[in-house]
């Protein structure tokens, strides 16, 4: 059935939510991240203190960490070059081409590696296609494009029918 692909393996409320030494304990190796409403907020460039913390806690453990993101070069590059990690823009999830990219770039295979992203029909999707763990990120009330209100009715439609257990 088509919902096992869109159902995420583990959920949380935001980024900094995400245990990294559990990560580390699954055999995670590799973590790709998504750029709006993952690592900022999807009208935004500055990324929030807590958000550079846990990325600088990641970065220092043994995790690889890489963007993934459908957004365009300029605002990725605003975005995320303080952060100094590797990103692949314009990825067009869910097509692997991007994910498969991401893995390249930081050497791991889809079994030790996990993505992160709030959209089921994009960062979802893409992992689940490929075997990567994937974690959707469940912003109460985000901040968006106009046209993204039906696709995230369609992400409560499915997100009831197949709930996964929380993180």
């Amino acid at each position: 059935m088509m919902l096992k692909w869109l159902r995420p393996r583990q959920t949380v409320g935001f980024l900094t939510e995400i245990d990294i030494d559990d990560l580390l304990s699954q055999g995670i190796r590799g973590l790709l991240l998504d750029l709006d409403n993952t690592i900022v907020a999807w009208d935004q460039h500055d990324v929030e203190h807590e958000v550079q913390e846990w990325i600088h806690r990641a970065k220092a453990s043994a995790l690889a960490l890489c963007l993934v993101t459908n957004a365009k070069l300029d605002r990725v590059e605003r975005a995320i070059k303080p952060l100094g990690i590797p990103y692949v823009a314009l990825a067009r999830k869910p097509m692997l081409r991007g994910f498969k990219k991401a893995m390249q770039m930081l050497g791991t295979a889809p079994g030790e590696t996990a993505m992160v992203g709030d959209q089921i029909f994009t960062d979802v999707l893409g992992a689940n296609l490929l075997g990567v763990h994937s974690i959707l990120i469940e912003l109460p009330d985000p901040k968006e494009q106009w046209w993204m209100k039906g696709t995230r009715r369609l992400e409560k439609w499915v997100m009831k029918r197949q709930k996964p257990s929380k993180a």
